[in-house]
């Protein structure tokens, strides 16, 4: 049933643009109605756990969890998401609106995901896909809002990296992906050096998602989103993600001296650094960022003290801020909906007679400031009673809760402040109205969700009590009340608010001071310096390689390889012993046909002559793979070479035809390197293989493999089978250079082709005429080079072949096609190379997914078709077939063809003429002029 909520939250997103399409902007109100069905779903079930087999050979499940702490947490972010999205439908003009709707929903599921998770590597990649949601939802609000995009990005996305190192050494350690058996593991008390590497990590990871000092930038840079935005992500959600990872791994880490001080000092900074920030700002949204980060500080430092009544008061806590932020951000934007605008100075020039909206402000920001009977109030005694008996040295104590009473008498000033600026008076001033109903009702649910719990607490004693329990390893019994009597706790909250009041009262005069001293530098400043200072670091590296000039780059990868096997020969003693007769004269005949294409490789002066040199090389090594008896690698070097040549000379034709001559004390060096480089890879392949008997691994594929597989062609069983992973990484990498390519070719403005002057009364001079002979063959070759390419695509499995070769056989019949045009202005091949590219890509994840069917991801699934097996394996192969022909399109159409600019002068190429796309426009009339290409 825990699957059944999940897919329902993960339908919601993928239904998403079907029902924004349908109903515009009314489609927050659909939305919303998953995920509050999700949510009473989870209450109803209970507590419980449910996993369904994911990658089973490495140990890692799709496994959940369903247990106080991620129940508190599923109610917050269903609950809460369901408010937003509701009110969204009346927050936006009229329109779809689809992406919004889309990427919160998406923010639901992978919020979903994170908290139920019970699998490290689940959490890593829900963790990550916050970060791509937010990341997306702040960048779709305007041209500004790209910088602080880029900026949020970059900061989340580095505690990302925190926790993948975090992750990979727990479950390399433990030697389990499951965070329950992690959590309960004794090496926490075992091995300090890894307790304390993964509780650096673990705790940097949640402070740039929780926005923590000194990673707190990005939260109020973020502000730039909008509204709903805001209140989701930075209320309920994702500033809540850190929360919750340093909750959940509480039990192990709690008696830990690194934790306990890392969370009380950061979580203190931030508290103290975020209210101070809170009182200088006089936007309004501005200032409940700095107040989120101070909240959350207050939070972090409580979990770092450890005991059961903390981890009580910061789940408390965690719920209160989650309905008075939520509530705040929501009317702040309602005010700026209505006002124009939100900053203090120009709302109090202003009539603003919006009842509902300013008692619901008061409301909020009271519960914020921690007044009595509100939620807040509650969860600010139990911060205090934490914090008075926090073990700790004897001073301990009383430095914790007095910086922490300190930031609670900040927070009540500008609570205040924010109460008072929000409530324009000016009788003069331009008269602000209610928004209706519709817009107010359900951000209304969170404040009064505040004020009813702080009367009735109670309610929440089964929750949180589930929830601390899980956070802190130890059965709690919760009894939360509005009234606990006259106590130290009750006494210092006296304090705090007396304090805050003076400070109101005082405003006018602290106000100035506050403004008046400001740090050299921001913490926005610091961001922007590491992005400009990695921006120029890859400038450097970049350059590196970022040249013409072959020698340069290669020199990089060519001196790593001697480093390699200089080390290599120092860790390596001995070569192989050789048995029996170590090469047969066919192997010298090739050594010397390579060398000889070498060395002419070289020499040549010409471009011409160097694509003919080096394939004579390429083709030497066709045959020596086929002297082997490796079939399948001898069969696609054959085909890799043809169209490589083919592709390169579409290239020449922009290219000078002869190479710049090059002075004879720049080739020695070069020739040096390459030389040494060439002895060290092949004393590495003696050194390493040379002809020793079989591997284990070598062994279980020829003699294993055909059981296992079912195929009978070890190359493609490995490909597809054993190795799919591998290789659907590589498709991926293949159908993003191939839209590298098209993105390249259709932006950037290419040399001009060279045009031959051909005699009138030569034989050449007329195309047409001198394309018989191609378009001939052509008519009789193509059709059988498309069924050998079908042929060699189904018998891949047991015989030579596959999708990768078979569909290089099919690249030599469209490369054929094209060449039989009598000019380069009539386009032949008008597939859309792109949709192929996706396609594959597409068809060989879905085969992926179709092997969770069987329990493991790419499994391989077979089915008998009137005694044929038709595996999965041939469905992988032709999502490999259809991008690499996608691939090979792309680069005939693109290469082939001519530029606006090349018949003729121009002012410049026009990237918004789509004229060079072979599938957008028609053919062009043939021209007889010219030479064929």
């Amino acid at each position: 049933m825990l699957l059944a909520c999940v897919a329902t939250v993960v339908a919601t997103c993928v239904l998403a643009p079907l029902v924004t399409r349908l109903l515009g902007r009314s489609a927050g109100w659909i939305l919303s109605i998953p995920l509050v069905a999700a949510a009473a779903g989870l209450a109803y079930l209970g507590f419980g756990t449910q996993s369904v087999p994911w990658m089973p050979t490495l140990g890692i499940g799709f496994n959940l969890r369903l247990d106080g702490l991620s129940l508190t947490f599923m109610m917050l972010v269903l609950l809460v998401g369901a408010v937003v999205l509701t009110y969204s439908s009346r927050y936006f003009a009229v329109g779809r609106h689809m992406r919004y709707f889309t990427l919160m929903t998406g923010f639901a599921a992978a919020m979903t995901m994170l908290v139920l998770a019970d699998d490290v590597v689940l959490l890593f990649l829900s963790w990550e896909l916050t970060t791509l949601c937010s990341f997306l939802l702040i960048a779709r609000s305007g041209p500004k809002a790209r910088k602080p995009a880029v900026r949020t990005l970059l900061v989340t996305a580095m505690g990302g990296l925190a926790l993948l190192g975090a992750v990979t050494t727990m479950a390399v350690v433990i030697g389990t992906t499951q965070i329950s058996a992690i959590i309960a593991d004794p090496v926490w008390q075992q091995n300090s050096a890894m307790t304390t590497t993964v509780i650096v990590l673990v705790a940097v990871a949640a402070f740039t998602k929780s926005a923590q000092f000194p990673f707190q930038a990005w939260l109020p840079d973020s502000m730039v989103a909008i509204t709903p935005v805001s209140a989701y992500l930075h209320a309920a959600a994702m500033v809540k993600a850190g929360i919750y990872l340093l909750l959940r791994f509480s039990p192990a880490f709690s008696e830990a001296f690194v934790w306990n001080t890392m969370l009380i000092t950061v979580g203190l900074i931030t508290a103290l650094l975020g209210a101070v920030a809170a009182l200088r700002r006089y936007d309004l949204k501005e200032l409940l960022a700095y107040s989120t980060i101070s909240q959350l500080g207050l939070l972090v430092a409580m979990i770092g003290v450890g005991t059961p009544e903390a981890i009580k008061a910061a789940t408390v806590h965690t719920v209160a801020h989650a309905l008075f932020k939520s509530a705040l951000f929501l009317f702040v934007g309602v005010i700026d909906h209505r006002a124009g605008t939100r900053d203090i100075r120009a709302l109090t020039h202003m009539r603003i007679r919006m009842p509902v909206t300013l008692g619901a402000i008061t409301i909020s920001a009271a519960s914020m400031a921690g007044l009595p009977p509100l939620l807040g109030f509650i969860s600010k005694e139990s911060m205090f009673t934490a914090f008075v008996d926090a073990p700790a040295t004897p001073w301990g104590p009383v430095v914790i809760t007095a910086a922490a009473a300190v930031a609670s008498a900040l927070t009540f000033a500008y609570s205040a402040r924010m109460v008072m600026g929000a409530r324009g008076h000016d009788p003069r001033g331009r008269e602000v109205t209610e928004v209706r109903p519709a817009v107010w009702i359900a951000p209304s649910l969170c404040a009064i969700a505040g004020l009813g719990l702080g009367l009735a607490p109670f309610v929440l004693d089964p929750l949180i009590s589930g929830a601390a329990t899980a956070a802190s390893g130890t059965d709690i019994e919760t009894h939360l009340a509005l009234w606990h009597g006259f106590n130290l706790p009750l006494l210092i909250s006296v304090l705090v608010i007396a304090t805050g009041v003076v400070l109101v009262l005082a405003r006018k005069q602290i106000q100035p001071v506050l403004l008046k001293y400001r740090l050299p530098f921001s913490a926005l400043d610091v961001v922007e310096g590491a992005q400009a200072g990695i921006i120029r670091l890859g400038g450097i590296v970049g350059g590196w390689s970022g040249t013409l000039a072959p020698r340069l780059h290669l020199g990089v990868p060519i001196l790593v390889t001697i480093g390699i096997g200089a080390a290599g020969a120092i860790g390596i003693s001995g070569l192989p012993a050789v048995d029996g007769v170590a090469s047969r004269p066919l192997d010298w005949v090739l050594v010397v046909l390579l060398a000889a294409g070498v060395i002419a490789a070289m020499t040549v002066p010409t471009r011409v002559g160097a694509v003919v040199v080096v394939g004579v090389v390429g083709f030497a090594m066709t045959l020596w793979f086929l002297s082997l008896g490796a079939a399948d690698v001898a069969l696609t070097q054959l085909l890799v070479e043809i169209l490589t040549v083919t592709v390169m000379v579409l290239l020449l034709r922009r290219l000078p035809t002869n190479f710049a001559p090059t002075p004879l004390r720049r080739s020695l060096p070069s020739l040096a390197i390459a030389i040494v480089a060439g002895l060290i890879t092949m004393a590495g392949v003696w050194a390493l293989t040379g002809r020793r008997p079989m591997s284990d691994a070598a062994r279980y594929y020829l003699t294993e493999g055909e059981d296992v597989t079912g195929g009978a062609n070890v190359v493609n069983t490995i490909l597809v089978d054993f190795r799919a992973l591998d290789t659907l990484g590589e498709l991926t990498v293949l159908g993003v250079a191939g839209v590298v390519i098209a993105a390249l070719l259709r932006s950037r403005r290419p040399a001009s082709a060279h045009r031959l002057d051909v005699d009138a009364h030569s034989p050449l001079a007329d195309a047409l005429d001198n394309s018989v002979f191609t378009r001939t063959l052509a008519k009789l070759v193509g059709p059988l080079i498309v069924v050998l390419s079908v042929f060699l695509l189904l018998r891949g499995h047991q015989e030579p072949g596959g999708g990768f070769i078979a569909a290089l056989v099919g690249g030599a019949g469209f490369a054929l096609i094209y060449l039989m045009s009598p000019t380069d202005d009539v386009r032949r091949i008008r597939l859309h190379y792109l949709a192929l590219i996706g396609a594959g890509v597409v068809v060989g994840t879905g085969t992926g997914l179709l092997g969770l069917l069987e329990g493991s991801f790419l499994a391989p699934l077979s089915v008998d078709i009137l005694g044929y097996k038709l595996t999965s394996a041939l469905v992988f192969d032709v999502g490999v077939y259809l991008a690499v022909i996608g691939v090979v399109l792309a680069a005939f159409n693109l290469l082939g063809l001519p530029r606006p600019h090349e018949h003729g002068p121009t002012s410049g190429f026009d990237e918004g003429d789509d004229g060079d796309d072979p599938y957008l426009d028609a053919p062009a009339a043939p021209s007889h002029k010219g030479v064929s290409a």
